[in-house]
């Protein structure tokens, strides 16, 4: 069976476009309530509707079950993040990274900061569902542990943020360092768990030589979770402003889960 070039281009580009309407509207919210923070609850709803429409507009094309697995992950990952990301900052005032950015530069500077590498993120990372809904059977083995996968990254993901979420809610923890249940392991859990899903999706297209072309979108989801935007990011906020942070970092394993280190024990950057 031919591949259908036609059709993974207008994917490609409908996916392009529902992009660029999620940040617009991000920004218009933004611009409306004066909380230009919303951008981070709005990317897991982001690729979930960029998977609903690759789904759409790719109707009649692909294997079935690659389809509905790819819609299912990615939808269900999307909306979860998405519904915590906004229960967690409910009330809250603007994230004080979008106050310092506005300040004396006016709310066009998020777009340039912000929503423009965001959204040229969302879809490059994107590029395995959207190939995935468009590619001619039989599928193999290799998506099963994709799904498997994908399970576990989520399940870390979200049980680490419910228990985050515990932790901070009980007053009696306020100014503590979260170090319990899966934070015992690893200092980001939903970092983790974030990029072990998206290895999850990729795998889940693996079977074909057209799905190992977009290889380098989880691996630029795990280089930004763990160099730029997440772990790095997160870090440095912590280790300035939470007492004990220090002592934390030395006993925990900074990405991958591993048990609490014995003092004097080395590591490496990622552990």
């Amino acid at each position: 069976m031919n591949f259908p070039v036609a059709t993974l281009f207008l994917v490609m580009g409908v996916a392009l476009a529902v992009v660029v309407v999620v940040m617009a509207a991000a920004f218009l919210v933004g611009l409306t309530t004066g909380k230009y923070s919303v951008i981070d609850a709005v990317w897991g709803p982001g690729f979930a509707a960029v998977a609903l429409a690759s789904f759409l507009v790719s109707a009649g094309h692909g294997v079935p079950l690659v389809r509905w697995l790819l819609l299912a992950m990615v939808m269900l990952w999307g909306l979860r993040l998405g519904g915590y990301i906004l229960l967690r900052n409910h009330g809250l005032p603007e994230d004080a990274r979008y106050v310092d950015m506005i300040d004396g530069a006016g709310p066009l500077v998020v777009v340039r900061k912000v929503q423009l590498p965001q959204g040229l993120t969302m879809w490059f990372v994107s590029l395995p569902v959207q190939v995935g809904m468009v590619m001619p059977g039989p599928a193999g083995w290799v998506l099963w542990v994709g799904v498997a996968l994908w399970l576990l990254g989520l399940g870390f993901e979200a049980v680490g943020d419910a228990q985050l979420a515990s932790f901070k809610a009980d007053p009696a923890n306020k100014g503590a360092v979260m170090d319990r249940g899966l934070w015992r392991y690893t200092r980001h859990p939903n970092y983790f768990g974030d990029a072990t899903l998206w290895w999850g999706i990729f795998l889940v297209v693996a079977w074909s030589w057209v799905g190992w072309l977009t290889v380098l979108s989880p691996v630029l989801m795990t280089y930004l979770i763990t160099a730029k935007t997440g772990k790095a990011l997160t870090e440095k906020r912590m280790s300035s402003s939470k007492p004990g942070y220090a002592a934390y970092v030395e006993r925990t394993s900074g990405f991958f889960p591993l048990p609490p280190r014995k003092a004097g024990r080395e590591r490496t950057p990622l552990s």
